[in-house]
């Protein structure tokens, strides 16, 4: 896709956009192409994927180390009621 039908849902000036796609280009997430003066962009979805993928382990580990946590919490709870 140009970038400048991408920029045009957004109330951003073209240079902007330009800085945007220059990110996502250098993240690796988008490739440019070149057809004659135009410059083409093309998402690149792998990269995310890796990203979600390496995310959804750090979530699983987290919410069983909290849920781990929450389970000790409620033991002491039980402790401190069973004390009074």
């Amino acid at each position: 896709m140009q970038v400048s039908k991408l920029a045009k849902p957004f109330k951003m000036s073209f240079p902007a956009i330009s800085k945007h796609i220059k990110v996502l280009e250098r993240a690796g997430l988008i490739v440019r192409g070149r057809e004659a003066q135009w410059r083409p962009c093309q998402i690149q979805a792998q990269p995310l994927k890796e990203a979600a993928d390496w995310i959804e382990q750090y979530r699983q580990l987290w919410e069983q180390r909290l849920s781990r946590l929450d389970d000790y919490l409620q033991e002491l709870q039980t402790q401190e009621e069973q004390d009074e």
